[in-house]
């Protein structure tokens, strides 16, 4: 009975035939056993006819999960990997024991030994800025009402306080450089990537809506060519005295947008979680650029430029 469980959690359906076959035992023997499980509380659905099967229903509690020795150390080190999603430490933890309880002492060896061989280095080296922490009941709330087709509202960061709350459709949950991204469409203005560390859910509305098209239908991308103009704490458009094309063929695309001036002048769009980051970015072209704006970028790189100044007068 436990090795047809495992056999029905590994797939969607199965066929008498294909169980019988698998366990080495009469179609009688599954009937007979599929009734068992039923009676010990497992929902195991059934199909008649030429396309007939057996499926494992949805049940009103957790059935225990049977893995084969993979899953079971695959899960087991996955556990401690997770990050950026508060509110998930305690669970993961409490999880992580049980399963490491019952693991057989060959599969306990295994966790420990990669466990005891490998270092977690620091999360984010590269930003001075720390990661933002997305409380994981808001992530549920957000994919219920991606799957529901239902309208959500929100304050967000950056809007004044006396501002109604926006009424955006979600449509999919992107995460991308240690942020979470919400891919929704305000009726009044369109398509936006909103930032989820940036959201503050109000109740739920109720209100269906018929699902739209993402133009080009690529969500992930829609969201790395939009963050690059509006989805960062810090922005800046900065005359690099290079051709658009010199340009683009230094950064990732997605990540910036090059609007050309003239055949030896672009304009490059982008921005960052600080200005420190911006000054980084931008130094790493290579290339001649001028900056006016925003003042707290001009002024990091004003003293930047006195630290490598004195820097090379030290030597």
């Amino acid at each position: 009975m436990l090795a047809l469980l495992s056999l029905m959690q590994s797939r969607p359906a199965w066929t008498g035939s294909e169980l019988a076959e698998r366990l080495g035992v009469s179609a009688r023997t599954i009937r007979y056993d599929v009734d068992r499980l039923r009676e010990l509380g497992y929902p195991v659905d059934a199909a008649r006819g030429p396309a007939g099967h057996y499926r494992l229903g949805a049940g009103a509690r957790l059935p225990p999960l049977l893995l084969d020795d993979e899953e079971a150390v695959a899960v087991a080190i996955g556990l401690r990997a997770g990050s950026g999603v508060a509110g998930i430490e305690e669970s993961s933890a409490r999880a992580l024991t049980k399963l490491e309880q019952v693991l057989p002492h060959r599969l306990r060896r295994q966790v420990a030994a990669v466990n005891d061989a490998l270092s977690q280095g620091p999360e984010n080296t590269g930003s001075n800025v720390a990661d933002p922490v997305v409380d994981a009941s808001v992530l549920t709330t957000l994919a219920a009402a991606i799957r529901d087709h239902e309208q959500v509202r929100f304050g967000y960061r950056g809007r004044s306080d006396t501002a109604p709350p926006l009424a955006v459709e979600p449509y999919r949950l992107v995460n991308w450089q240690r942020h979470w991204y919400l891919v929704g469409r305000d009726p009044a203005s369109g398509w936006h990537p909103y930032r989820v560390d940036w959201m503050s859910l109000r109740m739920r509305t109720g209100r269906r809506f018929a699902p739209a098209v993402l133009p080009g239908g690529d969500y992930t991308a829609f969201v790395l060519r939009e963050v690059a103009s509006a989805g960062w704490s810090v922005h800046a458009r900065i005359t690099v005295l290079a051709p658009a094309a010199d340009v683009l063929a230094r950064i990732n695309p997605t990540v910036g947008v090059v609007e050309s001036v003239d055949d030896s002048t672009c304009v490059l769009v982008t921005g960052a979680d600080s200005p420190e980051m911006i000054a980084v970015y931008i130094g790493m072209l290579g290339l001649d650029f001028h900056v006016t704006s925003p003042p707290e970028l001009v002024e990091h790189l004003r003293v930047l430029g006195e630290r490598y100044r004195r820097a090379v007068a030290a030597t």
